[in-house]
C-alpha cells in the first residue's frame, strides 16, 4: 500500500508540474511568439526543422494556444486521478514535442535535460497508473481507462 500511495503522490507531481507551467501561460500568449519563430533556426533535425519553419512557426498563436490546452487538460486529469493513463499519455506527446523543440533554444545541453526529464516522468505515470487515491477508482468501463 506504501508504494501505491506513492504512485499517486508522484501523478500528483507530474500533474502540478502540468499546471505550473500551464498557468504561465493564462494570461497571454505573446511571449511565446520570438521562442516558436526562432525554434526551427536552432532545430537539427531533419524534417522536424523544415515543419516547425513552413507550419508552426508561422501559425505560433494556434500552436501556443493548443500548448496551454493541453498542458492544462494533462494538469487537471492527472491532479485528479482521472483517465490518468490517456492524460499521462497526451502528457508525454507534449513533453516530447517540447523536447524535440524548445529544448534546443537553449545552448546548454545540461539544461536541455529538464524536457527530456518530463518526458521520463509521464511515462512513468504511463506505465504506473493512477494509484489509489484516484477517481480512476470509482469509473466503469475499460481497464487501461480506468488505470
Amino acid at each position: 500500500m506504501a508504494i501505491n500511495g506513492w504512485t499517486s503522490l508522484f501523478r500528483i507531481a507530474v500533474g502540478g508540474f502540468w499546471l505550473y507551467f500551464a498557468s504561465q501561460k493564462w494570461t497571454g500568449v505573446g511571449w511565446l511568439q520570438p521562442l516558436i519563430q526562432k525554434s526551427p533556426s536552432v532545430n537539427p533535425i531533419p524534417g522536424l526543422h523544415e515543419l516547425l519553419a513552413a507550419v508552426v512557426a508561422p501559425n505560433w498563436f494556434f500552436f501556443a494556444v493548443l500548448q496551454t490546452v493541453g498542458e492544462t487538460a494533462v494538469a487537471v486529469l492527472l491532479i485528479l486521478g482521472l483517465f490518468t493513463r490517456p492524460a499521462a499519455l497526451v502528457g508525454l506527446l507534449l513533453a516530447l514535442n517540447l523536447s524535440l523543440t524548445v529544448a534546443f533554444l537553449n545552448p546548454d545541453v545540461g539544461a536541455r535535460w529538464l524536457y527530456y526529464l518530463a518526458v521520463l516522468v509521464n511515462a512513468q505515470v504511463l506505465f504506473g497508473g493512477a494509484g489509489p487515491l484516484a477517481l480512476d477508482r470509482r469509473l466503469k468501463g475499460p481497464r487501461w481507462l480506468r488505470s
